[in-house]
This record gives structure tokens, sequence and C-alpha cells, in this order.
């Protein structure tokens, strides 16, 4: 996995097995899978690209679904090559395996009170991709951790989405700016109060533990930043492209009243 990805290690597939995610593709897992190969894709960029941005940082980079996909797919390649009796399946968000318990269990990083994975060197600014696979890899057995429980994020989420014991992913700002359809007037208000038409980043940006975070070296996110969206703006290769324009525009022209 060096050269495909910066973070990375491995988890035996029955940690995972309980909490199986149902979707489409969990038709592609192999038939009796065995190990998880879990990579992080670091995507945080210098402070100077996010200059006046109105979406998340994640957006601001090319999408990450095709970076992770691709590399990911060259990385299971090689291996099939090198273990032709095996089967290797690649993953990125669109995945079956709960990525962030995946990662924790592969000894990457820590679970937030966000939900998201927290690691040492990037923080929490990565994607998590996975290759699952029948071929049996020894593994170290990794403890899974939560993160040092300040509780700032709790404090300064402002749609009140995250607590001590729960997170409500339906109230999260971030939803919220991906739903269809019309918006309530409270739901208005957060978006323009936070100024962000696609994703939210406030409870990563008052963590502690993304206080020194590293800066992306993944090569095709360093050279696709695109920080503000504006109307009629190209939406092509960028993460909000799945959802279509008229939630985009509908966003923009909430976030300009």
């Amino acid at each position: 996995m060096d050269g495909i990805s910066p973070l990375w290690g491995i988890c035996p597939f029955e940690k995972l097995s309980t909490n199986l995610i149902e979707c489409r593709a969990k038709s592609r897992l192999p038939e009796n899978p065995v190990t998880v190969i879990v990579a992080c894709f670091p995507y945080l960029l210098d402070v100077s690209e996010y200059e006046n941005r109105n979406i998340s940082k994640y957006a601001v980079v090319t999408d990450y679904h095709d970076v992770a996909l691709a590399r990911l797919e060259k990385a299971a390649e090689m291996l099939r090559r090198v273990y032709p009796d095996n089967h290797f399946s690649a993953f990125a968000d669109n995945s079956p395996i709960p990525e962030v318990r995946a990662a924790c269990a592969a000894g990457l990083g820590v679970r937030g009170m966000n939900t998201l994975l927290i690691t040492e060197k990037y923080g929490s600014y990565v994607f998590i991709g996975e290759i699952v696979t029948d071929l049996k890899i020894k593994t170290k057995e990794n403890e899974y951790k939560t993160c040092i429980g300040c509780k700032e994020c709790i404090s300064s989420c402002p749609s009140k989405a995250i607590s001590d014991s729960a997170f409500n992913e339906k109230a999260c700002l971030s939803a919220i700016t991906q739903k269809k359809g019309e918006l309530s007037d409270e739901e208005k208000k957060l978006m323009k109060e936070c100024g962000c038409v696609w994703g939210c980043d406030i409870c990563q940006d008052v963590c502690p533990m993304n206080k020194n975070a590293a800066k992306t070296e993944i090569k095709e996110f360093l050279s696709s930043p695109a920080a503000r969206v504006l109307p009629g703006c190209e939406l092509d290769g960028r993460a909000y492209e799945w959802r279509g324009r008229k939630v985009i525009e509908r966003n923009i022209n909430i976030c300009s009243e």
C-alpha cells in the first residue's frame, strides 16, 4: 500500500461482520472475506487555499471517491497479480464496511464524538477506503478507542447534532446542505449563519486533536482546489456533483440572501 496511501492498516473482517452496512456494494464482497486493508487519504491543504471558501474543506479538493477508488483499485490489481487465487474488492464511501470502525480496528486512529475518525498525524481531515479480501493476512489486536472527550464539538455544533450519547445525522448541518427539496426556515437560518453551501467543518475546526494536523501530500488534491461555489459553476469532478445543480443553486441562493 506504500505509494497508494500515506496511512494504512489491516484488521480482520470478523471484527466488522456484525456491523456491515446494507447497500448495493455489499454484493461485491468476496465470497469468504477474511481481511480488510484500510487506507486513509488526507486532504487538508494550506490555509491560503481556503480563502473566501463557502464549502466544506473536504469538498475543496477534487472528488475523493475518484481519487481513493483509483488508488485502491491500483493496489488491488497489484495484489491480484501476486495472489492470483484470491479476490480483492476496493470500496470508498459506498461500502458495506463501517469505515470508521474498520480504521480504528486497524490501529489508524480513534473515533471522535462527532463520529469521525481522528488520526494522530492528519487529524480527522482524512477520507477512508478499504480493500476486502479472502486472503488471510496476519493482524495485531488494536483496542477500539475514542477521542479525548473534551466536548468542544458538542458545544460548537450549530444544530446541536452531537451529544454525549449520540449523533443525530439528520440534524447535522452537513446533511442539511445535501437535502433535496424545500428546507425549513430554521434549516435556512443555520445555513445562512454558517455561510456554507455544502457541508460543515465546525466540529473539526474546534477539535484540539486537529490543532497540528499535517497537510496532504496527495498530488490529485494539491492540484485541484476550488474553494468557492458560485451560480452556474462547473460541478464535474467535485464531491457535490452527485446531488445535482438544483440543490447547490438553492444553497447558494440561501446563503446570499
